[in-house]
């Protein structure tokens, strides 16, 4: 039966992932973020911030953003988050709802690397996405005006995929002298075909 966009509480552990990677500087950040919040401001921020998902084999439930903070909420101990599902494709074949979801841009099959995986490679717990520290620093190029936010699915991994090939980083984490670098580039015509591009055409 087809779901109506119901809104569900789902503990944040059961939220299966659509991508592989995650930031953890960010999830990191977002959980020093969440500890400052008094109690009623973690609802609030809860009722602003409902997990998209889709429903998938199983009945199980795939979110299609806020990974990050869905990580953050499972190392705060959160019991419960809310999802608006958005699409019933439970009663697809695995291998026939990951290419529906990929078709659909619901889905993000690259790893830390930025290679193509199979859907295999998908880690069924938020807890098992691993860390791309080019994630991270694409995050912070935005948050420091490199570009803009941008609607286009996995924009910020789009950006990481360029600074990857261009910026090394010293270390696990990007550092000050990688961000300098990083906001030249994003300024440059190289990086205009990228969402978000906040750069001048001459």
């Amino acid at each position: 039966m087809q779901l109506h966009h119901p809104q569900l509480q789902v503990a944040p552990a059961d939220l299966r992932p659509t991508q592989l990677t995650v930031g953890y500087a960010e999830v990191a950040a977002k959980r020093a973020e969440w500890a400052k919040l008094a109690r009623k401001k973690r609802r609030e921020l809860l009722g602003r911030h409902w997990f998209p998902g889709v429903l998938g084999p199983g009945g199980k439930i795939y979110i299609v953003d806020h990974h990050h903070l869905g990580l953050a909420l499972i190392e705060e101990k959160v019991d419960s988050v809310p999802v608006l599902v958005q699409r019933d494709f439970s009663w697809l074949e695995p291998a026939v709802f990951w290419r529906t979801m990929e078709f659909n841009r619901w889905a993000h099959p690259y790893d830390a690397h930025g290679h193509r995986t199979d859907y295999d490679a998908f880690p069924a717990k938020l807890t098992d996405l691993t860390d791309d520290p080019y994630r991270t620093l694409s995050a912070r190029v935005r948050e420091a005006g490199g570009y803009s936010k941008d609607a286009t699915p996995y924009a910020e991994f789009l950006w990481a995929d360029f600074l990857r090939s261009r910026v090394k980083l010293k270390g696990k984490q990007p550092g000050k002298r990688a961000l300098k670098q990083s906001l030249e580039l994003a300024h440059t015509h190289e990086a205009a075909y990228l969402p978000g591009w906040s750069g001048l055409i001459v």
